[in-house]
């Protein structure tokens, strides 16, 4: 199966930022419309912010300003620029192309906490 790899994450303090990154092996996923999700602990995966072909965005309310994805082409990465992280973002995070042509990958923990 091919699928995702996210990275980056960890243990972040209220106020703080961090970056997560992610890229299926061997994808160019330049041509993917690609979405960061979260889950977190009892909670249904929802969309955190979705990247079009066409480098078009958009966010749920909630990290509108704070959060920002981008791609970065020369690593085949999409990439979760978070800002003024909130305990209320702790979650584990995943990234899947839209069009679910790859399989959820491992995800990676984002922890929001003093």
């Amino acid at each position: 199966q091919v699928q995702f790899v996210e990275s980056g994450g960890g243990l972040v303090q209220p106020g703080g930022s961090s970056r997560l990154s992610c890229t299926v092996p061997g994808v160019m996923l330049s041509g993917y419309a690609v979405g960061w999700y979260r889950q977190a602990p009892g909670k249904q995966r929802e969309l955190v912010a979705a990247i079009t072909s066409g480098d078009t965005t958009n966010y749920r309310d909630s990290v509108q300003g704070r959060f920002t994805i981008f791609r970065d082409y020369a690593k085949n990465t999409v990439n979760l620029q978070m800002n003024s992280l909130q305990p209320e973002d702790t979650a584990v995070y995943y990234c899947r192309d839209t069009g679910c042509e790859f399989d959820w990958g491992q995800g990676t923990q984002v922890t929001v906490s003093s």
